[in-house]
């Protein structure tokens, strides 16, 4: 019954963070991700799909602590281990992927949606 309940705001303190995101970033990513430069991950971040430019090493990375950010305060409302609060985001940001756009697989690798 805890476990759905922390399971229920996690989701809801999630939903809260995708759409409290930084809007400049979010354009960026956006192209990053149909260009196929960079993909989503099951720990909830964002990673490079090949090779990168700086600007989108740099873009990876200011997503990513902007991420770990908000799943840190999350976790630290709710109690729960960070990880978990990675797994919730991470799966719904690859059920959130658009066809043709790039995720990371449970077994490590790069795949196309």
């Amino acid at each position: 019954m805890i476990v759905q309940i922390l399971t229920k705001l996690m989701l809801v303190g999630f939903a809260l963070f995708m759409t409290a995101s930084i809007a400049f970033a979010a354009m960026s990513l956006d192209s990053a991700k149909k260009q196929g430069l960079v993909g989503e991950q099951p720990d909830g971040l964002v990673g490079i799909v090949g090779s990168a430019s700086p600007d989108v090493k740099e873009l990876v990375e200011s997503t990513n602590s902007q991420r770990m950010e908000k799943y840190n305060a999350i976790a630290a409302k709710n109690g729960a281990p960070v990880s978990q609060i990675q797994a919730v985001a991470g799966q719904k940001l690859i059920n959130g992927t658009a066809p043709g756009e790039y995720f990371k697989n449970a077994a490590g690798s790069w795949q196309q949606k």
